[in-house]
């Protein structure tokens, strides 16, 4: 029996905006399997986003329930939500998000010193992990001596530091050619294959949903599952 990563019931979420409610998501049922990569696809503004940081445990719902590793993030207080984002949760997004001022190896050891291990453990540990994304002679460039695809690189390693249950990636090949985001996608599916991560991305693009193992589709606040 495949051990379940996520598991989302009746979930809904709204936002208020003045005197009126917005509704994103509505009524969402989902199961997700350690070490499997599903794709969330729908048009900009769809609850892609919405859905990704509802399942991290970034935001909560307004009603229904999210499971993270058999844990109800609801009922979880904040230095544990804290301490789940840092050690099971990696988010990679479409903004790479690094430290202009750090270099990259500094930059992909942050969640592990904020997690408590020494600043050289932590500085070892991510140039093994710049080794593995191709970017060891990297690991003291700055970000804007970076490219593009090369700070995704170092955002995928930043999220792996800390060897996390489940990856989030928003959009991550946004901002990219379509020969960096197949790398970035290749990336994504071998470190669930070959350590067991699950990965769950929202995207626009066909190509990186097709790499996946399930591939869903939001609209009018619902999630269908799409052939393969």
């Amino acid at each position: 029996m495949e051990e379940v990563a996520i598991s989302v019931a009746e979930l809904s979420k709204s936002y208020d905006e003045g005197s009126s409610t917005l509704e994103v998501l509505s009524g969402i049922d989902l199961d997700i399997a350690q070490g499997s990569t599903v794709a969330i696809m729908g048009s900009s503004g769809s609850g892609k986003s919405s859905l990704l940081q509802l399942l991290a445990g970034l935001v909560l719902p307004t009603s229904g329930k999210v499971m993270f590793a058999g844990q109800d993030l609801a009922k979880m207080g904040d230095s544990e939500l804290s301490m789940l984002r840092n050690q099971e949760v990696g988010f990679v997004y479409q903004f790479h998000h690094l430290l202009p001022e750090f270099t990259a190896a500094e930059n992909v050891a942050m969640p592990a010193m904020i997690g408590g291990t020494s600043y050289k453990e932590s500085l070892l540990l991510a140039r093994t992990l710049l080794g593995q994304v191709d970017l060891e002679a990297r690991s003291d460039h700055l970000p804007s001596q970076l490219s593009g695809g090369e700070r995704q690189r170092v955002a995928i390693a930043r999220a792996l530091i800390n060897s996390p249950r489940c990856i989030f990636a928003d959009e991550p090949t946004g901002n990219l050619d379509s020969k960096n985001a197949l790398i970035i996608s290749d990336l994504l599916t071998a470190f669930s294959e070959k350590s067991g991560i699950t990965v769950v991305v929202a995207t626009h693009d066909p190509v990186v949903a097709s790499q996946m193992s399930f591939c869903y589709e939001i609209s009018e606040r619902r999630l269908r599952l799409l052939a393969k």
